[in-house]
C-alpha cells in the first residue's frame, strides 16, 4: 500500500510540475487540462483522478508556493501570541500592497483571476480560500485567543476566523483599487497607507491601542512582508 501511495504522490508532483510549466508558458486561460496531461505524459482521465479541474491545479500550485515562502514559514512556526498576530496582519497588508498599480506581473494577474472567479462560478476562489484558511487560520485564531487572554484584545463576535477573512477582504479590495493603470483611488503615501491599514484591521479584530502601539512599529520596521496568500491569487 505504501508503494502505491508513493507512486500516487509522485505522479501528483509530476502533474503539478507539468502544470507549472504550462501556466508559466501559456497563462491560465491558455492552458488546458489536456495540454497539462500531455506535458505530464499521462491521460487526461488520470489527471482528473488527482485534480478535478484546471482551477484545482492552479489553486494547488499557489498553495504550495505559499507554504514554501520562507518568511511565511517562519511566521507560522512562531508561538501563538499578540506579536505573532500583529506580524501576520502586517505581512498580509504588505503582500497585497506590493502588487503595483497597472502591473502585468504574475501577482497582479493572480489577483485579477481571483477577482473574476468571484464573478464567475467561484470555484477557484473557494479552493484557494480553503487552502489559505487551513494554512493560516489556526495561527490567526490561536494568536487572537492568546491576545485576548493577555488582555491585549477584546473578543469580537463568536466566529474568530471570520475576522481573518474580514481582514483579507479589506486588503484584497484595497489592492484591487490599485490594479488599473490609473488607480481607482489615491490612498497617498504608501508607508502611511500600510500603517493605516494595519491599524484599521488590528482595531477591527479587537486589539487595544496599547497592544497596537507596542507591537506595530516593530513589525513595520523589522519584519519582511511574507507572501500571505492569497491571494493573491
Amino acid at each position: 500500500m505504501s508503494n502505491l501511495r508513493m507512486t500516487s504522490d509522485l505522479r501528483r508532483q509530476l502533474i503539478l510540475g507539468a502544470a507549472k510549466r504550462c501556466f508559466a508558458r501559456n497563462g491560465f486561460a491558455g492552458t488546458t487540462t489536456k495540454s497539462v496531461a500531455a506535458a505530464a505524459a499521462i491521460s487526461e482521465g488520470l489527471l482528473f483522478k488527482h485534480f478535478p479541474s484546471k482551477a484545482a491545479l492552479y489553486a494547488e500550485i499557489l498553495a504550495e508556493e505559499c507554504e514554501a515562502d520562507p518568511d511565511l514559514a517562519h511566521l507560522l512556526g512562531q508561538e501563538p501570541s499578540t506579536k505573532t498576530l500583529v506580524e501576520l496582519i502586517r505581512g498580509m497588508v504588505g503582500h497585497f500592497m506590493q502588487i503595483s498599480s497597472g502591473s502585468d506581473d504574475e501577482e497582479a494577474q493572480r489577483l485579477r483571476f481571483m477577482t473574476t472567479s468571484h464573478l464567475d462560478d467561484g470555484e477557484f476562489a473557494r479552493l484557494l480560500y480553503a487552502k489559505v484558511g487551513d494554512l493560516i487560520g489556526p495561527v490567526f485564531t490561536g494568536s487572537l485567543d492568546r491576545a485576548i487572554a493577555a488582555g491585549d484584545a477584546s473578543r469580537v463576535g463568536s466566529e474568530p476566523l471570520n475576522l481573518f477573512w474580514f481582514a483579507h477582504h479589506t486588503v484584497l479590495m484595497a489592492a484591487l483599487t490599485r490594479l488599473p493603470a490609473i488607480p481607482c483611488l489615491d490612498y497617498g503615501n504608501a508607508a502611511d497607507l500600510e500603517r493605516q491599514l494595519c491599524q484599521f484591521i488590528l482595531r477591527g479584530i479587537g486589539l487595544n491601542e496599547a497592544a497596537i502601539a507596542s507591537h506595530l512599529d516593530l513589525a513595520l520596521s523589522s519584519i519582511p512582508a511574507p507572501s500571505v496568500a492569497a491571494e493573491s491569487a
